[in-house]
């Protein structure tokens, strides 16, 4: 059975900072592109950060303050997220690509005073 299972989201106060987790079971997970989304209702979800191969990729507006990796041994990738602000309050999803997509349920992350 294929799952992606997020964790780590919770609410913070602007500046600070949070952990996600996604751990993966059922599938290749070494072998799939690996990525972060997020969606607030009533927008499109919207790419965070990637790794594809050897390399990450960022959205503009993480750039500097959000750091994705993955651990091929752990089946989980990780999303550092450091000086949130309150427009990064979002559902987050993460998301393995290869010979198909998978998604995980996504976890709540509320910047907030």
């Amino acid at each position: 059975q294929v799952q992606l299972v997020e964790s780590g989201g919770g609410l913070v106060q602007p500046g600070g900072s949070l952990r996600l987790s996604c751990a993966a079971s059922g599938f290749a997970f070494s072998m799939y592109a690996v990525s972060w989304y997020r969606q607030t209702p009533g927008k499109e979800r919207e790419l965070v950060a990637a790794i594809t191969g050897g390399s990450t990729n960022y959205a503009d507006s993480v750039k500097g303050r959000f750091t994705i990796s993955r651990d091929n041994v752990k089946n989980t990738v990780y999303l550092q997220m450091n000086s949130l602000k309150p427009e990064d309050t979002a559902v987050y999803y993460c998301n393995a690509r290869w010979r198909a997509v998978y998604w995980g349920q996504g976890t709540q992350v509320t910047v907030s005073s």
